[in-house]
C-alpha cells in the first residue's frame, strides 16, 4: 500500500502537511470540517502537493521534514 505525504492550501493561504494512504478521501475530510482542527476553520482546502512515499515510516519522516521547511522553501517543493 503506497503512503502519501501532502500539502494543503488554506482558503487564508496558509499551508498544512500531513500523510496519508489515499489523498483524495483526505481532502474530503479535510474539507468537511473532520481533517485537522487547524484546517477546520480554515475551510476550503485544496491539495496542492503530493509526494509518494514507500512505507509510513517513510511518509512520517518526510512529513517532518517538510514541517521544518520555511514557506519559501515548501513554494520552492512545490515549484511556486
Amino acid at each position: 500500500m503506497p503512503f502519501y505525504c501532502y500539502i494543503l492550501e488554506c482558503a487564508d493561504g496558509t499551508f498544512y502537511t500531513g500523510w496519508t494512504t489515499d489523498p483524495a478521501r483526505r481532502e474530503k475530510q479535510h474539507n468537511a470540517g473532520s481533517g485537522a482542527r487547524y484546517t477546520s476553520t480554515r475551510r476550503p482546502v485544496k491539495m496542492i502537493y503530493i509526494e509518494e512515499q514507500p512505507d509510513k515510516i517513510s511518509a512520517l519522516k518526510r512529513e517532518r521534514a517538510i514541517k521544518a521547511l520555511k514557506r519559501e522553501q515548501k513554494k520552492k517543493l512545490m515549484g511556486r
